[in-house]
């Protein structure tokens, strides 16, 4: 949205001069955002923060003031996007999760809810999935009849790994790390330094019978550990910030996303090679390899050391994931209520779905894209 866009709108609302002008403040810093503004050397930074959350208040308080934040974030958003999800622009089954429950959602836009589980994720070919809420594991198929619970303390990240025969799932209980067989047995917790709270652990693809699990830990080192035998296969210096952890899907490459850089591991040696990009919130491999990136409102892709915008809004995007056949990708659009189709090759569409919260019974973080029946 261009500044006259506001601009124009701004004109248009039932304001009195003083408080259309501060309403308009509002939104230039908002707007300012998007990309870090360089601070004029003149001016104290707590002045500039004073002034700014004077005109935050004198807009929160005023009617009129509030009546120009709504209308703008109303504005916010892909223009003429779908008043509902009526299909996937690519084939494949979306699986998404939130205080409203877990939902599988089907590439002809049918919605089925699994229950009331705010976290979930994928089994290895899509077979299964796995849920929980804060103290209850759960592996389900995608129809809803549920195999097996476990009940543990402060559940976070429950992840599925594995082949299609033999599987293994990884979750975290106020920072210890457990992994339990896939048909809900042996339920463990290696020995090793305790994970980080903050990055979800990630298991490596694999066609073989290993189960090899990538965490990081509370000092910010990235820990490969054979799951089976319970050796360590590498282990990272320590890194500040991190925030994302995902394989590439032949197994070759682990990238880490830290509050600096993306930091790129070579599989077996734990070689390590950064790329200089900052404030990046969640990252994701396509399946032929393309590595994607989220930093505030843009969509982001690398390739070797460049690193260039595949799509950007003014509004903070959240979640990232791939269609099983590489051609999209879908991110959301919280502050418009939007999921964001993005096709990643050819024409470079963008397709956008409004409406989410209220399909999904509230906000809802993208738990994946699969292929698998």
């Amino acid at each position: 949205m261009s500044a006259r866009s506001v601009e124009r709108l701004l004109d248009a609302a039932p304001a009195d001069g003083e408080a259309e002008e501060r309403a308009w403040q509002v939104v230039l810093a908002a707007y300012a955002e998007r990309e870090p503004a360089r601070r004029p050397p003149h001016r104290r930074p707590a002045l500039v923060l004073a002034a700014a959350a004077v005109a935050v208040a004198a807009a929160a308080l005023s009617p009129p003031g509030r009546a120009v934040v709504d209308a703008v974030r109303r504005t916010v958003g892909i223009e003429h996007a779908a008043p509902a999800l009526f299909r996937l622009p690519a084939p494949g089954r979306l699986l998404v999760s939130g205080p409203g429950g877990t939902w599988v959602v089907a590439a002809d836009g049918s919605t089925r809810r699994l229950g009331g589980y705010a976290q979930a994720a994928w089994s290895p070919h899509g077979l299964y999935v796995v849920a929980a809420t804060t103290d209850r594991l759960a592996a389900l198929e995608p129809g809803g009849r549920v195999h097996w619970t476990l009940a543990r303390p402060q559940i976070r990240y429950p992840r599925w790994g594995g082949t299609r025969a033999d599987t293994r799932i990884a979750y975290l209980t106020s920072g210890r790390l457990h992994v339990v067989a896939g048909d809900g047995t042996g339920d463990v917790a290696p020995a090793g330094p305790q994970a980080s709270t903050r990055v979800a652990p990630a298991w490596k693809p694999t066609s073989a019978d290993e189960h090899v699990l990538a965490y990081v830990t509370t000092r910010g080192r990235v820990t490969v550990l054979d799951t089976d035998s319970g050796a360590v296969r590498w282990v990272s210096r320590g890194f500040g910030g991190p925030r994302a952890l995902a394989w590439s899907a032949d197994g070759r490459r682990l990238a880490l996303a830290t509050a600096s850089q993306v930091t790129l591991f070579d599989a077996r040696s734990g070689r390590a090679h950064g790329v200089r990009v900052s404030r990046v919130g969640e990252l994701a491999f396509a399946p032929d390899g393309r590595l994607a990136l989220l930093r505030g409102g843009a969509v982001l892709s690398v390739d070797g050391s460049r690193v260039r915008t595949v799509f950007a809004e003014p509004g903070r995007l959240a979640g990232l994931a791939w269609s099983p056949d590489g051609r999209w990708l879908l991110t959301s659009l919280p502050g418009a209520d939007q999921w964001v189709f993005v096709q990643a090759r050819g024409s470079h569409r963008v397709l956008g779905i409004s409406h989410i919260e209220e399909q999904f019974g509230g906000p809802v973080t993208l738990a994946g894209w699969t292929g698998g029946t």
